[in-house]
């Protein structure tokens, strides 16, 4: 992964085509959040029955316009990205029909240059889903993902093993607090720090 792969990948994902990537998670599998067909083909590599996709962006601001931050939300992302944590608010676009649940969609800036880098060139946003088939483990190595989509994807960017070999956390914003909808990366005590966490909605 450098810069000359970086910038074939991000041609790539303009004219629709599937790739996976490394995040500071585990690897990711992405394409143009708003190609309706690529997120089709996305899902279908996948073999997603059920939920959301999502997005990696590039920069808080970038987050901010594509989904509705309120105050808890700016202040999860101002003390966790870049970082592990994916927060989920209302979508402010337009999406295809995949990527939105229930009208949510969950954000989140990794904490990696490169791979920054490539959602800056991708257009500052980038579908970020892990990169195996649905229901089977995450891959934490190019290799990993090779075994298991290589003949439904279009380029692997290897960027050697995962730093911390587990998924983000995903916190679901709510009026007064967040839910946490899964434990990874970032540790619910941490989050307990800086907003309520809330049983039940």
């Amino acid at each position: 992964m450098d810069e000359v792969s970086i910038g074939q990948a991000a041609q790539i994902v303009s004219k629709g085509g599937l790739i996976a990537y490394p995040t500071d998670t585990v690897y990711g599998l992405g394409c143009d959040p708003f190609n309706s067909a690529a997120v089709r083909n996305l899902v279908e590599a996948k073999r997603r029955v059920k939920g959301g996709l999502p997005v990696l962006v590039d920069c808080s601001e970038t987050a901010k316009e594509l989904g509705e931050f309120n105050p808890i939300a700016v202040q999860l992302a101002n003390n966790f990205w870049p970082g592990g944590l994916t927060i989920v608010v209302p979508s402010a676009w337009k999406f295809p029909a995949e990527v939105p649940s229930g009208g949510m969609i969950g954000f989140r800036m990794p904490d990696r240059a490169d791979t920054l880098q490539l959602i800056r060139d991708c257009g500052s946003s980038l579908i970020g889903t892990s990169a195996n088939i649905s229901g089977m483990p995450s891959a934490t190595t190019a290799i990993e993902v090779l075994t298991s989509l290589g003949a439904e994807i279009d380029v692997v960017l290897d960027g050697g093993a995962s730093k911390l070999s587990k998924g983000s956390t995903v916190v679901r914003v709510m009026d007064h607090g967040c839910l946490v909808l899964r434990e990874g990366a970032v540790r619910v005590e941490s989050i307990r720090r800086v907003c309520p966490i809330l049983e039940s909605e």
